[in-house]
């Protein structure tokens, strides 16, 4: 298990007609604040502020195809050369991860190609390489560029 100290918390968090909404940096637009939303953007702000990854290359809920099925990933990190590096499932902190969380990342891993297939619930983190067809458990997340 990957350990994670989360930068303390800068969000900017309104009530709009009733409901809690956070401000995305990246995209920047407000989104409804819910459980799966507050571990994203916590996790954001770690690889930025914690781990320093450059914002311009995070991707947040981006749409793709598997299969003719559409579906969106959480985060997902390019390398310099712009290629996808690291993918990113999150979960609200009431859901155990699991090997389903695993196949999720899996199966968006199949349309993008990642070398780094991570899934978090904001308490535990878990962390793999892949090695060729295989995934090797990590316990830590790799420096940017490696």
């Amino acid at each position: 298990m990957v350990t994670i100290s989360y930068p303390r918390p800068d969000f900017r968090i309104r009530n709009e007609q009733g409901i809690e909404q956070i401000f995305d940096p990246i995209r920047k637009i407000w989104l409804m604040l819910t459980p799966e939303e507050w571990v994203r953007q916590n996790f954001l702000q770690y690889l930025l502020q914690v781990m320093k990854y450059p914002s311009t290359l995070v991707a947040i809920e981006k749409g793709i195809l598997l299969g003719e099925v559409k579906k969106r990933f959480d985060l997902l990190v390019y390398d310099n050369e712009h290629r996808p590096w690291m993918l990113i499932e999150c979960k609200s902190m009431d859901i155990l991860l699991s090997e389903e969380t695993l196949q999720q990342a899996l199966r968006y891993n199949s349309s993008v190609q990642v070398r780094y297939i991570i899934i978090t619930n904001g308490n535990d983190c878990y962390a793999w390489q892949k090695q060729g067809n295989d995934l090797e458990l990590i316990d830590r997340l790799p420096a940017f560029g490696s």
